[in-house]
């Protein structure tokens, strides 16, 4: 067996794999809220205890940070991981530390249509690179190639590239963000972080009166589920809601284009993380393709593009699983992918 990880700034799932079962069965799964544990150390005992002393051959986590040398800082998460002292504590000689995004792209060959929503049926090329947009509490970036035998996966930290503001109206929010936060990258803005800023930015410049739950939200640190919640769940729905969100959609759908066109993605672009499967109906009313579709000279080549929302919300631990079983498959030592 083996333990794999999707590990978020929000959450973070755990689960037990076997060669016979394979990534899309785990033999037991849990989730817990990351910031109530200390270090993965401490979680990932407790998980393994409460199923049952589980003894494993190897680790895979994906993890929201850029892997560096084995090591790596969480983004959003005040964690750090070092490959080599995680090995030694979960006392395997096989693991494998790679970005989250990276773990959620593994996962892509193994989805079917039931895992998805098309937003753009487009045109796609089998074997085109495939890109992948990952807005959950950060915003997370990757892409595959296919080398005529396998799919590869390439990590990137895309999501912390400067912010380029599209209309007068983000033009404003770059120097409201600007004055916070001095740089302002793609993931201040289309995020789950990033839902919080615009709402900020519209509350504060006075173009939306505070509504009744603000306060509150502020007190508990809950403004973006709130603001998801007032935008997908009241009736009628809440204003600055439903304007914070549609920011957020046009935003997201401007980032995802320019990925599109870096990586040239013509077999698809692939909308994951927590986010998107939580405002489907809004992303369906065309805004997002919208903004993804405005590339100037380029725009023909963005409507060929295919974008699917990931609907599978283990997608990013089975990706995990996969890498990790192809390690014990390989007989691989310990190791990352990063820089």
């Amino acid at each position: 067996m083996i333990l794999a990880g999707d590990i978020g700034a929000t959450k973070t799932s755990l689960g037990l794999f076997s060669r016979e079962g394979g990534p899309a069965r785990p033999l037991a799964r849990t989730t817990f809220q990351s910031r109530d544990f200390p270090c993965l150390e401490e979680m990932a005992a407790r998980f393994l205890k409460e199923a049952g002393g589980a003894v494993i051959k190897g680790a895979s986590f994906g993890i929201a940070g850029p892997i560096r040398s084995g090591r790596v800082d969480t983004t959003n998460l005040p964690w750090s991981l070092d490959a080599s002292s995680l090995s030694r504590s979960l006392g395997v000689t096989r693991l494998r530390l790679m970005n989250d995004t990276e773990a959620l792209a593994s996962a892509l060959s193994l989805l079917g249509a039931q895992d998805l929503k098309t937003l753009n049926p487009g045109n796609p090329e089998p074997l085109g690179v495939r890109a992948v947009v990952a807005p959950g509490t950060g915003l997370g970036e990757a892409f595959l190639t296919h080398d005529s035998s396998r799919w590869r996966v390439h990590p990137t930290e895309g999501g912390h590239a400067d912010f380029a503001p599209a209309d007068e109206e983000q033009i404003n929010l770059l120097r409201f963000m600007t004055d916070r936060f001095g740089h302002v990258s793609w993931e201040r803005v289309c995020s789950g972080i990033g839902i919080e800023n615009l709402a900020r930015f519209l509350v504060e410049t006075g173009k939306f009166e505070k509504p009744s739950w603000w306060k509150d939200a502020e007190t508990k640190n809950t403004v973006t589920p709130e603001v998801i919640k007032g935008a997908m769940e009241q009736t009628p729905p809440c204003p600055l809601s439903l304007h914070t969100l549609d920011l957020f959609i046009a935003t997201l759908g401007a980032e995802a284009g320019n990925l599109a066109l870096k990586v040239l993605s013509t077999g698809g672009v692939y909308l994951g993380g927590g986010l998107p499967p939580r405002i489907l109906p809004l992303l369906e009313k065309g805004g997002f393709t919208e903004t993804f579709f405005a590339k100037g000279r380029m725009s023909e080549i963005t409507r060929r593009i295919p974008v699917h929302v990931v609907l599978n919300p283990e997608a990013a631990l089975q990706g995990a699983a996969m890498e990790g079983l192809e390690m014990i498959r390989e007989k691989g030592k310990s190791r990352s992918r990063g820089w």
